[in-house]
């Protein structure tokens, strides 16, 4: 009888609404109105909207302005931690529903730095193969864009060379980058098998835009040996650069993911250089502070049991007709 009374009782549901809670830990956890509102995809004033309503729900002020921005109050503070153990609960109910359909549905959110659009169908091809309910979403930009896409949880997981240090993240290198000096196929330099790096201090280089995990890598790997190229062009994608280096605009520093197996059917020329390639990898980042969906992980654990790949594991036979990397 005191089962049956148990099992009958009312269960006390929050009266704030998922979206109203959604919007409330965007701006915590953005620090205003506006970035919330262009995280989520908002209005600004639908933020607002559902904040005061949500305010008057709580029956306290839960924010309170600082500077240009807010701060929490101690009923804010209060509630953000109740609206990250809501969330924690409904994805570990989202974990059980997908367990117990043996991982037959679900969404594996994943973004790349544009680079990795070469390669990145190679990687997911065969785990859709294995798991064709899966849906795939895929957002391609460039390594700054994704760093902002990690820190609004827009995804559970990033490809990139660079995971940023700013946030708690862990990391899995599992495909060789190595980044390579490319010229005309007529340039003075195409033959050459080991020139001096020094050579390249002063060179006009054409670089990807700022932003580009590429760009930064290559400054700072000959920052460090003393080398400081001319930057004579910046471009704002990898196949705009390519087309640039064949017309004879200046020399590039690009991820051989990007070339085709024979780089004179693009005017290219690998040019030999000491030290070069630059020895890097791509890795699958994810936020070491966040629970990772079931499928997410399911994911990592396909892809670490495939092991590391050489660079030219997953090449494709022609590259994208167009690149933002």
């Amino acid at each position: 009888m005191s089962q049956m009374t148990r099992s009958s009782q009312t269960v006390r549901l929050p009266r704030a609404t998922f979206s109203q809670l959604r919007t409330f830990e965007a701006v915590a956890r953005l620090g205003g109105v506006t970035r919330a509102a262009e995280s989520l995809h908002l209005a600004q004033p639908t933020v607002s909207v559902q904040l005061r309503e949500l305010t008057a729900l709580v029956g306290a002020e839960l924010v309170a302005p600082a500077g240009r921005g807010i701060q929490l109050t101690e009923a804010g503070r209060a509630l953000l931690e109740a609206v990250r153990a809501i969330s924690t609960e409904w994805q570990t109910f989202e974990d059980t529903v997908q367990s117990l359909a043996g991982l037959h549905k679900g969404v594996l959110r994943v973004a790349g730095v544009t680079t990795a659009e070469y390669f990145i169908a190679q990687v997911l091809k065969p785990f859709h193969a294995l798991y064709p309910g899966i849906d795939i979403d895929l957002a391609i930009e460039n390594r700054d864009a994704v760093v902002r896409r990690l820190e609004h949880d827009l995804d559970d997981i990033a490809v990139m060379m660079l995971p940023p240090a700013h946030l708690a993240v862990d990391s899995y290198a599992f495909l060789d980058n190595p980044l390579v000096l490319i010229s005309p196929v007529g340039h003075a330099w195409a033959a050459s098998r080991r020139m001096p790096l020094r050579r390249l201090d002063g060179c006009p280089l054409l670089m990807r835009e700022p932003g580009s995990g590429t760009r930064q890598t290559a400054l700072e790997w000959l920052a460090q040996r003393g080398v400081t190229p001319k930057i004579q062009m910046t471009l704002g994608s990898n196949e705009a650069l390519k087309h640039a280096v064949a017309a004879g605009l200046g020399l590039a520093i690009i991820s051989s993911h990007t070339l085709r197996e024979d780089p004179a059917s693009e005017g290219l020329a690998v040019v030999g250089v000491a030290g070069l390639p630059i020895r890097q990898q791509w890795k699958l980042v994810w936020r070491s502070d966040r629970r990772l969906p079931l499928v997410s992980r399911a994911f990592l654990d396909f892809v670490k049991s495939r092991g590391a790949a050489p660079a030219s594991a997953l090449r494709e036979p022609r590259p994208p007709s167009r690149s933002r990397s």
